[in-house]
Order: C-alpha cells, then structure tokens, then sequence
C-alpha cells in the first residue's frame, strides 16, 4: 500500500534534505555575498548592472553615492569610442559632469588587487590619473585588456577600475555605441567620439 506523507511530514524531511546538502556543499558556496544591482533607465532602453560589492567595494559605494543621491538622474553617456576598424568594440561613456553635483574623488581600486577584468559589459570607473575617479564610467563593448593594470607596462600603468557586470540591455549598450558622433570634444584625444546628441540616463535606482 502507498504510504502517503503528511505535508508536516514531507515539510520536515524536505528541510533535513536541504540542511544535509547544505552542510556538504563546500564554503564558498555556502557564503556567496549578495550583489547589489542597478538599473539605469535611458531614453534608448534599459540597462541593469550588478555591481562587485565584494571586490571593488570604494568603487561600488562611489557609484551608488551619486545613485542614492538622485545625481545620476538626468546624467549622460556622451561619448562612444570605437576600437580602430572593429565599430563594435569599444565603450560608451556617461555620468555626472555637472561640477556641482560632484562628490570628491575615490583612491583607485586595481584589477590586480580586485582579481576583476575588462570583459564584454563591464563597468569601469573612467579618470585622468589614479585616483582622480569621480562620477564618470564606462560600459565596454568586447574584450578591453589594455584597461586591466599592466605593471610590466611603462608610464601609467596601474589600469582602470572595474567594478560591475551588465546583465540585461547589452542590446541598448551595443545600440548606444553605434549612435552618430561628431559632437564638439573639449579633449582633442576625444574627438570623433562624442555622440551627437547624447544619450539621457533618465533615472538610476537600485533593484
């Protein structure tokens, strides 16, 4: 005869399964830290990130300072920069410019000492020299090793500092960086790359 369980019973024995299996699985993926995830609401789409609190955490808290604030509300991505014969790869660039709305600059966070890289969707803090990182960043489009930090380079070679994964809207990403350019650059190295007209991050929030 078919012994039917109780739902106490079956409850119980489900909740003893899981505790075994839980107790066997090795530690890091018994303490795996929850990631904090943004969604950027531009007037091209949506793009949602999640953001390595775990390893970038200076750049991480940077970031959802002006979130939080409501100062990337209204911010743009006005730049989309190309690698040489490849109009697919690249990066977009966005954030606060407005003086005013600026907080003070963050130490620079290594991809060395992170363990992050330059992939397909990353999240980079853009800057001039280290630890001049604000409220501007980057989303990169295909491989970008050449940001990681290179010691064996000469000059400035510490890199840029990652610190968060698209994971939906790569499509509104990609779409960006293949919107015209030509607006006017006040850096001549960015001239050709300044999208015309710029694209509006209409509200920043965390999910």
């Amino acid at each position: 005869m078919l012994r039917i369980m109780s739902p106490t019973s079956l409850t119980r024995r489900r909740l003893l399964a899981a505790t075994a299996a839980l107790a066997a699985a090795p530690a890091w993926a018994q303490a795996q830290p929850a990631r904090t995830r943004v969604r950027l609401q531009t007037d091209k789409g949506v793009i949602v990130a999640e953001l390595a609190d775990d390893r970038a955490p200076v750049t991480v808290a940077n970031f959802l300072h002006y979130v939080d604030t409501g100062r990337m509300d209204g911010a743009l991505f006005y730049r989309a920069a190309h690698a040489p014969g490849a109009p697919a790869v690249g990066f977009i660039e966005g954030g606060v410019k407005d003086p005013a709305k600026l907080f003070p600059p963050i130490a620079h966070e290594s991809t060395l000492a992170t363990g992050l890289k330059h992939r397909d969707g990353t999240l980079s803090m853009a800057r001039f020299a280290p630890g001049t990182a604000a409220g501007d960043f980057t989303v990169i489009c295909g491989e970008a090793p050449q940001m990681d930090a290179h010691p064996e380079w000469p000059g400035d070679n510490v890199g840029y500092a990652a610190f968060g994964q698209v994971i939906e809207g790569m499509e509104v990403v990609r779409a960006i960086l293949a919107l015209p350019t030509g607006g006017p650059a006040l850096n001549p190295e960015m001239a050709g790359e300044m999208l015309n007209p710029p694209v509006a991050i209409l509200a920043a929030r965390r999910m």
